[in-house]
């Protein structure tokens, strides 16, 4: 102990050891001794010593404070000693004052050297995983610090060490649900280090519900207004979300994008912009730009886009846009955040048109960006996220760009307020060449793609002064670039010209018409001039290409050929190939195709927008190729252009008939299930009837074994006052049986009344089907089908009435059995008066009776009869139907057949624009195959969607 006293400063007698020298002791000491106390208080002694000597306490001990971890686990004072030792052994982050002025790339490599010499053996990360997990904080806290200290210095190796270690990333986890939060937020660094550039990382942190843990920490700490540990948040979740489309599409199907809105309610005034929560804030517009970047996937940004605009998102970004007291930064990233939530999407694009800025009277919100955008007093970085903005808002928006240029038009413009054609227009001429760029670029956007409003726009006329007669916009663009502005306006302007004259042969025909135009171009191209000039001439070149390639011959003097020959006197091909090269091979031109957001680190590098190098891309072959073919080329190119549209006409026609025809089929169809509904209506109307008949046969069957009893079982003949009283009986019974007989009659007859009219109603609805042609054979068989199932019911009734007449004939035979039993008693009655007198008239009654009956049997048989005239109608109904049928299926072959031909008429017309084609790549004409492909595709589809028809049908 007097040793460690010395260590530790205290008073000790003889020379003071050197620090090499107490750190050896010292190791010696944790090595050898037994006591756990002795290790203890060692490795606390190297622990202090540690930062000073970090060197010889690394080289010496290292290895022992390893062994220490290993063995003395039970201990946590002796491994928290331990893990801190190690910390500051391996981390950078000491204090300045510590460090020499030139040895800071020294202590860099220090610490990666002892970190490689720590990771060279994985247990000893697999380790210090396992003591993460204990709850004891002089534990814990320093494994974390330790372990984010090895990934800041080997980040890759330890990934992997750890990727490979069983349930690593999950141990690590648990971290963030720490209830002390200073081992939380340091957690939250360790995951910060851990996902750093490595997706498989990433993917399972994501799916260990990292993004709920992490979105309530940011909500406990008050969102944008929190401290540091929701910038810490902000950075690991931008860690797992970008350029990781799984961990993306997994944010936005767990609905994490929805608590993202909280975020963004910030009061609309100029108190409470700390500095942390302007970089809060900040990361926050970045995390969601994160999610909308142009660069991910097509169909995740959309979906995310949508997810943002139905939960309100979008509509807080734009408050925060239109509100005061926002600082610079913010609002610039609020511009750019709101313009990639908007690029793309149509439902976005419509909201943002529709956004109006807080002023009275109250503007259109893209009217304030526009006039901040030709502003030159407002920051570089704002006009440049303003043009970003107004180029995302015209991006695949057709009608967005429709209400731009219409603002300029002569019929829609309103003097009594600022449009943006106006501000677009104020910018193109204005003295300030960044406005002329913006204005001209954003213009060019609004063109972007849209050949019809590459016309509107030649009607806009322009006052230049008073006194003077107006002139067009395309006419003033040339003039201000024949008066020799700045380089930079200039390329701006003919960036504008380029993407109008583009694909509108009306336009270039307007541009030729002026004649100055063509000479300028040429006198430009044709010049040497300096480095600076280069880019101009480059410029010059690919307008003057645009207005050849694109020229429909309509001026003589300014036909294609004509310009040709001018090209090759003024200039030479060769050396007008060489300029036109200038604009793909420039510095500035590159960067600009890298991204679609204008980011330029000073005004003097905005030269070229991201779009229009994609045009450049386009058009620089095809101009090339232009310049270099002869007439008799240009003519037949042009024979087979008229050809292939002449193909083309034939070939809309057949579509729009083989349409037309699919419409009648659909409608068929729908007739088709409408009729089969009300077949199967019928059906269970029959059903039902012939179950109510068969009720009816055993209600008969009961009433025919209780008539069958004889008479005769009673043998008492002595009272015949019973006897009579019984004959009586059974004449009542009678009347009440030929009742029901009746009854049932005149419910067949109403059966088979509603019989006849399903069979006119199935006659009239073969007669509507007889004027269709591809459904004749469904509804054939299902005529068929539904005429024999008549037949059958009118079958089976006919057996019902024959066994309804034999049970007639049997009542009668009962009948007079009554007869022959009533004159059999009259002996019996001889004896009294009284008796005789009733006998008498009982068989008058009786008489009476049986004439009834006599008269209704025969109204029976009557009806019988009339009966079997209904069925014999009904099957010369069916056999009309059958005939029906047959002619219904003989117009079905030959329509049939008239489709074959068609058919086959359209395979021909494939087979000769196919050789067309060939023919226009052999003259070296750029033919746009996929117009052509998805064409014939469509063809297909519809051939085969006729034939697979066709065949549901047979």
């Amino acid at each position: 102990m007097n040793f460690l006293r010395g260590v530790m400063g205290g008073p000790s007698a003889g020379p003071q050891p050197s620090g090499a020298d107490t750190i050896q002791k010292l190791c010696d000491r944790v090595a050898s001794s037994t006591l756990l106390d002795d290790r203890r208080d060692a490795v606390r002694a190297l622990k202090s010593l540690s930062k000073k000597y970090r060197l010889e306490v690394g080289i010496q001990a290292m290895e022992h404070l390893i062994h220490v971890l290993q063995t003395d686990r039970s201990d946590s004072e002796i491994i928290g000693y331990a893990l801190d030792t190690l910390y500051n052994v391996i981390s950078n982050d000491l204090e300045e004052e510590e460090q020499e002025e030139n040895s800071a790339k020294q202590v860099d490599d220090l610490g990666s050297q002892f970190t490689e010499i720590f990771i060279k053996q994985q247990e000893n990360v697999t380790l210090l995983l396992t003591l993460v997990e204990e709850f004891d904080f002089h534990v814990r806290w320093p494994g974390v610090k330790l372990l984010t200290s090895l990934l800041k210095q080997q980040g890759p190796q330890v990934q992997q060490i750890i990727l490979v270690s069983p349930m690593g990333v999950s141990r690590l986890m648990d971290l963030l649900a720490d209830s002390r939060e200073v081992i939380r937020n340091d957690g939250v660094l360790l995951l910060q280090q851990l996902t750093k550039s490595n997706a498989a990382i990433q993917k399972i942190v994501a799916f260990e519900n990292a993004f709920e843990r992490l979105l309530d920490i940011i909500t406990e700490e008050g969102n944008s207004d929190g401290g540091i540990v929701v910038e810490d948040c902000l950075l690991l979740l931008q860690n797992l979300l970008k350029n990781n489309n799984s961990n993306q599409n997994f944010f936005k199907e767990g609905s994490y994008i929805q608590r993202m809105k909280p975020w963004f309610e910030v009061g609309d005034d100029n108190c409470g912009w700390s500095a942390q929560k302007v970089t809060n804030l900040h990361l926050m517009l970045q995390l969601v730009r994160v999610l909308v970047s142009p660069t991910n996937p097509p169909g995740a940004t959309s979906s995310c886009q949508k997810a943002m605009f139905h939960c309100g998102l979008l509509q807080q970004l734009c408050t925060i846009l239109m509100a005061t007291g926002v600082p610079a930064d913010i609002l610039t990233e609020t511009i750019n955040t709101v313009s990639e939530v908007i690029r793309g999407c149509q439902t976005n694009q419509d909201y943002f048109a529709s956004v109006n800025a807080p002023s009275n009277p109250p503007r259109p919100a893209i009217v304030v960006l526009l006039m901040s955008m030709v502003n030159e007093r407002q920051p570089f970085v704002l006009r440049c996220a303003v043009l970003y903005c107004f180029q995302c808002f015209l991006y695949k928006n057709q009608k967005g760009q429709g209400e731009i240029v219409s603002t300029l038009l002569p019929s829609t413009i309103d003097g009594n307020s600022v449009s943006a054609g106006q501000l677009l227009c104020g910018g193109l001429f204005s003295t300030d060449s960044l406005s002329n760029w913006c204005a001209a670029v954003a213009l060019a956007h609004a063109l972007q793609e849209n050949a019809t409003l590459k016309e509107q726009l030649l009607r806009v006329q322009l006052a230049t002064s008073i006194g003077n007669p107006p002139v067009s916009l395309l006419q003033q663009c040339t003039n201000i670039l024949s008066q020799g502005s700045k380089v930079q306006t200039r390329v701006g302007l003919l960036m504008l010209l380029c993407t109008w004259l583009s694909n509108c042969s009306i336009a270039v025909t307007h541009f030729l018409h002026n004649p100055a135009n063509v000479p300028f171009l040429t006198g430009q191209i044709a010049e040497n001039l300096g480095e600076e000039e280069q880019l101009v001439q480059g410029l010059c070149a690919l307008l003057l290409g645009i207005s050849i390639y694109y020229n429909d011959n309509s001026l003589e003097n300014y036909r294609k050929e004509k310009l040709k020959q001018l090209i090759e006197k003024r200039i030479g091909r060769e050396n007008f190939i060489e300029k036109l090269g200038f604009i793909s091979k420039h510095e500035l031109y590159s960067r600009a195709a890298q991204k679609p957001q204008p980011s330029f680190s000073s005004p003097d590098h905005m030269m070229f927008d991201h779009e229009f190098t994609k045009l450049v891309k386009e058009l620089e072959g095809v101009i090339s190729k232009a310049i270099y073919k002869s007439s008799e080329e240009d003519k037949k190119e042009e024979e087979v252009k008229k050809t292939l549209e002449q193909h083309d006409n034939i070939v809309t026609h057949y579509k729009k008939v083989i349409r037309e025809q699919d419409q009648e089929l659909e409608e068929l169809k729908q007739r088709i299930n409408t009729l089969t509904s009300q077949n199967e209506q019928l059906q269970a109307t029959v059903t039902q009837q012939v179950s109510q008949i068969q009720q009816h046969k055993d209600q008969y069957n009961l009433l025919k074994v209780q008539l069958g009893k004889d008479p005769q079982h009673h043998n008492s003949h002595g009272d015949t006052l019973q006897m009579n009283g019984i004959q009586t009986e059974e004449v009542s019974k009678l009347k009440e049986e030929l009742e029901e007989w009746k009854n049932k009659h005149e419910l067949l007859q109403g059966q088979l009344k509603e019989k006849d009219s399903v069979i006119e109603k199935l006659n009239s609805s073969q007669l509507e089907m007889g004027a269709t042609e591809q459904s004749l054979q469904t509804s054939r068989f299902g005529g068929l089908e539904h005429s024999n199932e008549l037949q059958k019911e009118l079958e089976m009734l006919r057996s019902q009435i024959q066994l309804q007449s034999a049970e007639i004939s049997k009542l009668q035979m009962e009948n007079q059995k009554l007869q022959v039993m009533n004159t059999a008693a009259d002996p019996m009655l001889g004896d009294s008066g009284a008796t005789a007198a009733t006998s008498s008239e009982s068989e008058a009654r009786l008489e009476q009776e049986i004439k009834e009956l006599k008269s209704q049997v025969k109204a029976l048989s009557e009806e019988k009869e009339s009966l079997k005239q209904q069925l014999d109608s009904s099957t010369s109904t069916v056999a009309i139907l059958q005939d029906k049928n047959s002619r219904l299926e003989r117009e079905v072959a030959e329509s049939k057949k008239e489709q074959d031909d068609l058919l086959v008429l359209l395979a021909d017309q494939d087979q000769k624009i196919a050789a067309q084609k060939m023919k226009l790549k052999d003259f070296g004409v750029a033919v746009e195959d996929e117009d052509d492909t998805e064409s014939g595709d469509q063809g297909d589809e519809d051939e085969d969607g006729d034939e697979e028809e066709q065949d549901e049908n047979a």
